[in-house]
């Protein structure tokens, strides 16, 4: 679980710098990037979320 949870800080960063640098600058691959990162992070919050309910049933 703590592995998900350095991802998901990881790719939290990323999104934001991205973010806004596209919208502070206008940087079209920073938005790119961006939007990449956020599908990334859909996976990994949805495999937390599995995780999660797991380890509470124990």
């Amino acid at each position: 679980m703590n592995a998900l949870i350095g991802k998901i800080e990881e790719l939290t960063q990323a999104l934001v710098l991205d973010a806004k640098l596209q919208a502070e600058k206008g940087n079209k691959a920073a938005g790119t990037r961006a939007r990449k990162a956020s599908l990334e992070l859909e996976k990994v919050l949805k495999e937390f979320r599995k995780v999660s309910l797991e380890a509470s049933k124990k």
